[in-house]
């Protein structure tokens, strides 16, 4: 397309400048093309859906380590850390940031609809409880520091985070709710 043309569901992309003496706006320049978009997009549903995949991945292995011997459960946990850091962590910080690409190169926006919104605010509650259930209640375990509540902590957390993957990944699908409202 060109670069005063039109884009996807009569969005409108202009070139870098967003000049608008030549048609453009200062917002329409933030536009992706339909190309970039799409590639983003499609980072972002494939960085979403693993994450639920691996966290369900981490939730099994913690429920199953918890009705086993304890020399058994320490290597359990020590296969669910290595889904933790190898995939958890950087596939959430690969959803996150090309959610945020995708809300401000698109028309959807990252605060501007309550879904986008909700996705933003599940996402960082997915890192949030990596950083303060999830890990702290690994290292106890790992450490053998005992297992009473940290292994039924990391069953929940990682249970949590699956949930809210799965959740975000169904508001991204039926795009509930309307526009946000803007204050000021």
């Amino acid at each position: 397309m060109s670069a005063a043309g039109g884009g996807a569901r009569g969005e409108r992309v202009v070139g870098a400048s967003g000049d608008p003496a030549r048609g453009g706006s200062a917002r329409a320049a933030r536009r992706l093309a339909p190309r970039a978009r799409k590639a983003l997009l499609t980072l972002h549903i494939g960085a979403s859906v693993a994450l639920i995949g691996s966290g369900a991945g981490i939730t099994a292995l913690s429920l199953i380590a918890t009705g086993e011997r304890a020399a058994d459960a320490h290597v359990i946990y020590g296969a669910a850390e290595t889904l933790v850091f190898t995939l958890g962590v950087p596939l959430s910080f690969i959803s996150l940031l090309s959610g945020i690409a995708l809300g401000l190169g698109t028309r959807w926006g990252v605060l501007r609809h309550r879904w986008t919104a909700a996705k933003l605010a599940l996402q960082l509650a997915i890192i949030a409880c990596g950083g303060l259930v999830i890990r702290p209640a690994m290292e106890s375990l790992i450490e053998g520091g005992g297992r009473g509540t940290a292994q039924w902590t990391m069953v929940a957390g990682a249970a949590f985070n699956t949930a809210c993957a799965m959740l975000a990944v169904g508001l991204a699908v039926f795009k509930p709710g309307g526009r946000l409202r803007r204050v000021g």
